[in-house]
């Protein structure tokens, strides 16, 4: 999966209906623009970039569905956003953490042990996972104080009003 300019510097197929490229950026050295796309009726979908308010949407259905899981699973986000996840300072932190293998090891552990959420929502666990520490580093690693992510999942958590969601998560 090639995006058409851009230097590929890792990809991620996750479960055979997503495939994720991560790309070089501008905005920074360690800057990297994310894409995806999502095999639908045995067709690959265009290549899209993922917008925050694309997970923030799947979560909103999760939670309506297993409100239980979809906690846990938030909580599990919020701690990595806050204690695992560093911005990348040099090349070679980024290639660690952009390792395939690693990453989807970890992604797939991890992803385990939120079986209630399996067939759930448009996205699996497994590419939501995935997509959130992408994106997480991605944001992190172009602002030293970046909280929007953060925000997102905590208003997400908190269950607060769903126009408070979607203006965070839309950037307003």
């Amino acid at each position: 999966m090639l995006s058409k300019g851009k230097v590929l510097l890792s990809s991620f197929p996750v479960n055979g209906s997503f495939y994720v490229g991560v790309y070089q950026g501008t905005l920074s050295d360690f800057d990297v623009v994310i894409k995806y796309r999502q095999k639908e009726n045995g067709r690959w979908g265009r290549l899209r970039t993922p917008k925050h308010i694309h997970w923030a949407i799947d979560i909103l259905i999760k939670q309506h569905q297993e409100d239980g899981e979809t906690s846990r699973l938030l909580d599990f986000l919020i701690d990595t956003w806050e204690n695992h996840i560093s911005p990348w300072n040099s090349e070679s932190e980024r290639e660690a953490f952009l390792n395939e293998q690693n990453l989807m090891n970890e992604v797939n552990a991890e992803a385990d042990n939120y079986p209630a959420l399996a067939n759930k929502g448009e996205y699996s666990v497994k590419f939501l996972i995935l997509l959130a520490k992408l994106l997480m580093a991605q944001e992190k690693t172009n602002r030293h104080d970046a909280y929007m992510f953060g925000n997102l999942l905590r208003q997400l958590r908190n269950h607060d009003n769903i126009f408070r969601i979607v203006s965070t998560a839309t950037f307003h």
